[in-house]
């Protein structure tokens, strides 16, 4: 098992490689090509670079014609995640002073891990575990063991809640343990008072961010909504410690 680990979009990037290129030339220029890709992703969406494209489209200095074609990419994926929540998710919210602000960071940390995960799927024989702020994408080798994904116990960050086997797929969960009350109910602007974290299983990362932010949005209605996803299974934790299963165990 070889490890590699940096600081990029704000949050700590890690990943684990095993197999043929775990530790190779080859392996740590697919490493530099994941970092490269997420320091790029962060100078077009970071909402705290005044001069990013995803801020200047905000304040409407330039058309979404002008941008990069990543930033309509991700804006078309907001907008297919707002009508499948039904609203819930919206990457458009009213700032302090009621002004309406285009804030994509819902959909681009997973939609840019799976997207980085490009360069490790070139490696053959070789899985890989590429996490970045509790969210991971994983692949094993046919016959390789699967990934062992550890879901955090919101309300204790020591305790494992669930061990979630993963061989192709990924994890992302939203909740509010590391960066507190930031999640709200698009339709309403309510903080969800029910549930306390959402994690979601799925074979894109991509999804499985916006779904667990989504689901995460439907308060006390986070599990009924999950379970109606395509291909998604997940653990809903509500604020009195209880917890979820989608599907239900029973299923």
């Amino acid at each position: 098992m070889v490890r590699h680990v940096d600081h990029v979009m704000g949050f700590p990037v890690s990943l684990a490689l095993r197999g043929r290129h775990a530790d190779d030339d080859r392996s740590h220029r697919a490493w530099a090509s994941v970092v490269a890709d997420l320091h790029h992703v962060d100078q077009v969406f970071s909402t705290y670079r005044p001069q990013s494209w995803i801020s200047r489209l905000g304040r409407g200095d330039v058309g979404l014609q002008d941008c990069p074609p990543e930033v309509a990419e991700v804006v078309d994926l907001a907008d297919r995640a707002r009508r499948e929540s039904d609203g819930a998710f919206d990457v458009h919210r009213r700032g302090q002073d009621g002004e309406i602000v285009l804030d994509t960071n819902g959909v681009v940390k997973g939609w840019a891990l799976q997207r980085a995960a490009a360069h490790l799927r070139q490696l053959p024989d070789t899985d890989f575990c590429l996490s970045g702020g509790g969210d991971v994408v994983c692949r094993s080798r046919r016959g390789s063991p699967p990934w062992r994904i550890g879901i955090e116990d919101p309300f204790d960050p020591h305790v494992v809640l669930a061990t979630v086997p993963v061989a192709n797929g990924a994890v992302a969960t939203s909740g509010t343990a590391h960066r507190g009350q930031h999640l709200v109910d698009a339709r309403t602007g309510g903080h969800p008072t029910t549930v306390a974290q959402v994690t979601v299983v799925a074979g894109s990362l991509t999804w499985a961010d916006i779904d667990a932010t989504a689901a995460y949005a439907h308060d006390a209605d986070a599990a009924r909504w999950l379970g109606e996803r395509p291909g998604r299974t997940g653990l809903v934790v509500w604020r009195d410690g209880t917890t979820t299963t989608v599907p239900s165990l029973g299923r």
